[in-house]
């Protein structure tokens, strides 16, 4: 599968994605192993026979062996300031070379933090090796300082400590985008939908080829594995089957402008599409349906923004005057796929009700 590493935590984003702007800034130590790789997307790979001047190759972030006492660290900026609620320290292939334990601290300067800047929100933790190691982060119980309207921290910095050295494979930072408001002019037009305005992917029937959260990433994509593609339909002509894809806008507001991209796509776009939206403020991350199709216990009354209408392959198919004359603000939206297929990128221009 393409780009298969997909979202563990699905209802959250990797605010580590590269395509938002996050960048590793700095390292204590990258002997072996370039601390770019860090925020790599695909999977890890191990390749036996592959060695370099330095000692053998591997996929990652790796140090030179600690002979004098104190730890290695890394730090990372996040393009999308945000939230963080799960990380993943993905120690995939280093076996006999992975830290015994790790520790993450976060800042919300705008310039490099000095040190007493950073907050630790995971303290001094063990981790296994060629593991996925999964902690959760409870923003809401730090303080109130640069936090959001819920009372949430909203993060720009990240320094991971891992003892005393090793290797880490990839780092995944599952949260939220927290956008600066001030940044847009009062009535802009935005996409509402947009990873990098604070959008969020969180749930979807099926991403078995590509993850779902290609489908809010910045610019067009770049081949058919940046995009969100689920798996054939079996079935479908007599049982009516569909796939969908929920997105939290960043915030409610009107849509006035939609764009589906099927960029790549060509024997496997998805005949039509429709495209809903609905109002939900409810406590669980995906709004349900009434019928129980999205796995949720949850109501939401969804509203038609588009109907079901035809796509072509590999093209841009924008959406003005098709767009339902309802004056409605949405907190959500669901693109429909009849019955299975790919889509590159979905935008959903709005205005902002803040």
């Amino acid at each position: 599968m393409s780009n298969s590493m997909h979202n563990t935590h699905t209802e959250y984003l990797n605010l580590a994605d590269y395509r938002l702007g996050t960048r590793v800034l700095d390292a204590s130590d990258d002997f072996f192993a370039e601390m770019e790789n860090l925020v790599n997307l695909s999977d890890p790979v191990f390749i036996d026979d592959k060695f370099t001047q330095r000692g053998k190759w591997m996929d990652g972030w790796e140090t030179r062996r600690r002979r004098n006492g104190g730890h290695d660290w890394c730090i990372l900026k996040l393009g999308v300031n945000g939230t963080i609620n799960k990380i993943n320290a993905d120690t995939t292939h280093f076996q006999g070379n992975a830290p015994k334990e790790i520790s993450l601290e976060v800042a919300a300067t705008d310039t490099m933090p000095t040190e007493s800047d950073w907050e630790e929100i995971l303290p001094r933790s063990q981790v296994k090796a060629h593991s996925h190691n999964l902690f959760d982060i409870n923003s809401s119980k730090n303080s109130s300082k640069n936090g959001n309207k819920n009372g949430n921290k909203s993060w720009k910095f990240l320094r991971l400590h891992i003892y005393p050295d090793g290797g880490v494979a990839r780092l995944k930072i599952y949260g939220e985008g927290q956008p600066n408001w001030n940044n847009f002019a009062d009535g802009e037009l935005i996409d509402l939908a947009a990873a990098e305005n604070g959008g969020c992917s969180v749930g979807c029937s099926d991403m078995f080829f590509s993850p779902k959260d290609n489908l809010i990433m910045p610019g067009r994509g770049v081949n058919m594995g940046d995009g969100w593609e689920t798996k054939r339909r079996r079935g479908h002509e007599t049982d009516g089957g569909y796939d969908w894809n929920i997105v939290k806008l960043a915030t409610k507001g009107s849509v006035k402008k939609v764009i589906i991209d099927t960029a790549h796509f060509k024997g496997n776009y998805p005949d039509k599409f429709s495209l809903e939206g609905c109002l939900y403020e409810g406590k669980e991350r995906i709004p349900g349906n009434g019928k129980g199709e999205n796995n949720s216990k949850n109501d939401c009354k969804w509203q038609e923004l588009i109907t079901t209408t035809p796509l072509t392959a590999d093209s841009r198919h924008i959406f003005v005057k098709q767009i339902a004359d309802i004056e409605s603000i949405f907190s959500h939206v669901r693109l429909n796929i009849y019955p299975d297929g790919g889509v590159s990128r979905m935008n959903v221009y709005g205005v902002p009700q803040l």
